[in-house]
């Protein structure tokens, strides 16, 4: 069982940068995935980044070139750092953490931009 904790969320003007952070709390084995997603108003959950126990990247087009992904297995935790941050990158982050055979997710962590 992995419990995964998401922190960052904020209200930033457009332009502006965030860090997001995801803390695993748990039965953290190896291979496994950690994942951001994010869920719009009215909208489906959709994926933004993903990294793999290995370091293996994946970002939605939307976000290529302005947002980062990045791990660090000694604290469990997964970022994404967000620069040039758009009103159409409000929504509520969520943390998924996900192995061949489980799936956990994180309650989420709003993030508006607006000025």
């Amino acid at each position: 069982h992995v419990q995964l904790v998401e922190s960052g969320g904020d209200l930033v003007q457009p332009g502006g940068s965030l860090r997001l952070s995801c803390v695993a709390f748990g039965s953290i084995v190896r291979p496994h995935s950690l994942s951001w997603y994010r869920q719009a108003p009215g909208k489906q959950r959709e994926l933004v980044a993903s990294i793999t126990s290995v370091g293996t990247t994946n970002y939605a087009d939307s976000v290529k070139g302005r947002f980062t992904i990045s791990g660090d297995n000694s604290k469990n935790t997964v970022y994404l750092q967000m620069n040039s941050l758009k009103s159409e990158d409000t929504a509520v982050y969520y943390c998924k953490f996900a192995t061949l055979n489980y799936a956990s997710w994180g309650q989420g962590t709003q993030v508006t931009v607006s000025s």
